[in-house]
C-alpha cells in the first residue's frame, strides 16, 4: 500500500483526491448521481462510495500526516510542526505492533511565528512525544507558548473517546491569545498519537477494575505533569476527557488551579436510561452521536432551553432543563423522560460486554472502513468547509484504524448505552475537597496532623445548545457541588470561608451539539478566554503562579 511522509503532507493528501464524504452527501442531497447516491439499504447512511472508500482503504494516510493536514487550517500556523516518532508509517495488515521511534531525526522542530505574519503573536508551537515510564509509554502533545512575556499559567486539554489534538485545531489560535498562557493538548494513553500499549484489567472485582480503568489515563496525565514541571494547572476536558478530568481531580488533588468540563460523559446515575423512543432527535442518547447532523445543529435554535441558560446558565434551576425535550408545561404524561425503559438491543448489549470496541469493526471491515467511517464524519463535520471536513475524515479514520489499546477501557468504566458503571454524580462534590499535605500535594503518607482539606475548586460545565449528552446531568453535578460547599461552610472558619475557591456552574453553547469546541468555536474560545484570565486575576491577587505552591 503506498505510504505518506509529513513532508509535504497537506499537498500529499489533499493529491489523493478521493471526493470527501460530505461532499458526498451534499451530492446527494442534490440529486447528482453519485456512487452512494444509488439505490441499497444503507445508502443513505454511509455518504462515502464504495469505489470512494476503497481508494482511501489503499491510500492509507498514516497518522502523523492526517494529524498535520488538520493542523494546517489553524490560522497564521500554514506548517505546523509535526514529530513523527508514532503514526509515520501506516499500521499493519494485523495491527498487532506499534512503532514508537527513538530517532531524534523524527522529533519536531517547533514553528515560530512572529508578530509579523501573526496579529497575536510572537508564539512558538510545537509537537513532541512524551515518554513515561514503563514500556511504550509515551503522550502526544502539541503545544502553543506565547513569547516574550511571563508565562505563569497552564491549560491542559483533554480529547473525548477515540479522537485526538487535531480535534482542537479551531481552538489553539483563540485560546492561546491570553497573556501569560501556555496551552497542551494531550492525546490519551492508547488513543490519537499516543502510544498504544496492551490495555489489561487485572482484578476480578466491580469497583476495582474501573478504578485500574480510570488509573490507566490518570496515572498518565500525573506522570506527565511531573515531567513538565507544572505544579498547577486548569484542566479541560471532553466527553471521555471529562470523565477522566475528573477522576484525575479525585486522585491527584492540589493541582488544579479549574475544572472545566465540556459535555463530559457519565455524570447521570442511570444505566437504563434510554429514552422509548431511540434514536430520537430531542433526547439525549448515544446513537444520536451518529445520526445528528451538525450542519442542521450550528443553525438551530433549541426553543425548549429559555435564553437566560444559554452561556450563563439558569441560576441553577437545575429541574428546568433537564431534559431539552420537555417543555415547561408538559404534563408529566406528555414527559418524554417518563417514558417507558426498555433494555438496548441484545446485539449491542453483547458487543459492548464482549468489549468489540466500534474500531474493532473498522479494523476488520478493510476497504469498507471508510464508508463506515464516513457514515459518522459526513454528519459530524457537515457544517464545516468541504476541504477541512475532508481533513478531519482521512484523520479520523487515520486513527479509528490503529491498533486497539486505551478503546478497550470503555466497557470498564460506561455501561451500554454510554452510562457510567461509578457515575460521577456521586463523586464529583468531592472535587476539591481532598485532604492534601500542608504544603499542598496529595500523598498517602503523610500524617493526619500534617494534612488539610482542598479549599475548593472553580468547576464549569458546558454544553451544547443541542447536546446529545444529559444537560440535566451538568445541573445536578452543579446542585450537588454548591450543596456540598454550604456543608462543608457551615462548621468552617472565619479565614476558611474567606479562602474557599469552590463554585460550579453549568453554560449553554448556542447551536452547538455535543462537540461544543468545534461547533460552537468561536463562542466557546470567546467562554473560555474569560475562564482563563478569572484564574489569571486570581492568582495575580494571590500572588500564586502556576509553578508555585498550591495557597
Amino acid at each position: 500500500m503506498a505510504a505518506a511522509t509529513t513532508d509535504g503532507s497537506s499537498d500529499d493528501l489533499h493529491t489523493r483526491a478521493q471526493q470527501s464524504p460530505l461532499a458526498s452527501k451534499r451530492a446527494q442531497q442534490g440529486n447528482t448521481p453519485t456512487e452512494a447516491n444509488r439505490k441499497g439499504r444503507f445508502g443513505g447512511f454511509f455518504t462515502l462510495g464504495y469505489k470512494e472508500g476503497f481508494s482511501q482503504w489503499w491510500a492509507n494516510v498514516p497518522a502523523a500526516v492526517a494529524e498535520h493536514a488538520v493542523l494546517s487550517y489553524v490560522p497564521y500556523l500554514q506548517k505546523p510542526p509535526t514529530h513523527t516518532q508514532t503514526g509515520s508509517a501506516p499500521p499493519s495488515a494485523n495491527g498487532s505492533t506499534i512503532s514508537v521511534s527513538d530517532d531524534p531525526n523524527k522529533e519536531a522542530v517547533p514553528i515560530r511565528t512572529d508578530s509579523l505574519t501573526d496579529p497575536y503573536g510572537p508564539r512558538q508551537w510545537n509537537s513532541e512525544l512524551v515518554k513515561l515510564t514503563g514500556k511504550n509509554r509515551a503522550l502526544n502533545e502539541f503545544s502553543v507558548e506565547r513569547l516574550g512575556e511571563a508565562k505563569d499559567q497552564n491549560l491542559v486539554m483533554l480529547h473525548g473517546y477515540g479522537a485526538g489534538v487535531g480535534f482542537f485545531y479551531k481552538n489553539f489560535e483563540g485560546l492561546s491569545r491570553v497573556p501569560g498562557w501556555t496551552i497542551f493538548a494531550l492525546d490519551l494513553l492508547g488513543m490519537g498519537r499516543s502510544s498504544r500499549p496492551p490495555f489489561r484489567v487485572h482484578s476480578k472485582d466491580r469497583q476495582k477494575s474501573i478504578a485500574e480503568a480510570e488509573d490507566w489515563f490518570v496515572d498518565a496525565l500525573e506522570e506527565w505533569r511531573v515531567k513538565r514541571n507544572i505544579d498547577r494547572f486548569t484542566l479541560l476536558g471532553h466527553s471521555l476527557g471529562g470523565y477522566m478530568a475528573v477522576a484525575y481531580a479525585l486522585k491527584y488533588p492540589g493541582h488544579l488551579n479549574k475544572l472545566i468540563l465540556a459535555s463530559p460523559v457519565g455524570i447521570p446515575e442511570d444505566p437504563y436510561a434510554v429514552n422509548a423512543e431511540m434514536p430520537h432527535p430531542s433526547q439525549s442518547t448515544l446513537a444520536n452521536e451518529i445520526s445528528q447532523d451538525q450542519e442542521v445543529t450550528t443553525e438551530h435554535t433549541n426553543s425548549n432551553i429559555p435564553d437566560t441558560a444559554k452561556t450563563t446558565g439558569d441560576n441553577n434551576n437545575f429541574m428546568n432543563a433537564r431534559s431539552k425535550g420537555q417543555k415547561p408545561d408538559h404534563k408529566d404524561n406528555d414527559n418524554p423522560t417518563n417514558a417507558p425503559r426498555k433494555p438496548l438491543p441484545k446485539w449491542l448489549t453483547y458487543l459492548w460486554d464482549a468489549n468489540i470496541s466500534p474500531f474493532s469493526i473498522v479494523r476488520w471491515s478493510g476497504p469498507l472502513g471508510p464508508r463506515f467511517v464516513s457514515g459518522w464524519t459526513s454528519r459530524r463535520f457537515s457544517h464545516l468547509p468541504p476541504d477541512e471536513a475532508q481533513a478531519l475524515h482521512t484523520y479520523a479514520y487515520s486513527l479509528f484504524r490503529q491498533r486497539g489499546s486505551g478503546e478497550y477501557a470503555l466497557a470498564y468504566i460506561l455501561a451500554p448505552g454510554a452510562f457510567a458503571r461509578s457515575p460521577l454524580i456521586r463523586r464529583i462534590h468531592g472535587v476539591g475537597r481532598q485532604m492534601i499535605s500542608l504544603n499542598g500535594t496529595s500523598t498517602s503518607s503523610v500524617a493526619v496532623a500534617q494534612q488539610r482539606r482542598e479549599n475548593g475548586l472553580p468547576l464549569v460545565l458546558m454544553y451544547g445548545e443541542n447536546d446529545w449528552m444529559d444537560i440535566g446531568g451538568g445541573y445536578a453535578a452543579e446542585q450537588k457541588i454548591n450543596e456540598e460547599k454550604e456543608r462543608i461552610l457551615q462548621t468552617a472558619t472565619a479565614e476558611e470561608r474567606s479562602n474557599d475557591r469552590g463554585t460550579a456552574k453549568c453554560l449553554i453553547i448556542k447551536k452547538a451539539g455535543h462537540h461544543v469546541y468545534l461547533d460552537g468555536w468561536e463562542e466557546f474560545n470567546e467562554v473560555m478566554r474569560n475562564e482563563m484570565e478569572d484564574v489569571s486575576q486570581h492568582a495575580r491577587r494571590n500572588n500564586m503562579p502556576s509553578k508555585g505552591v498550591c495557597p
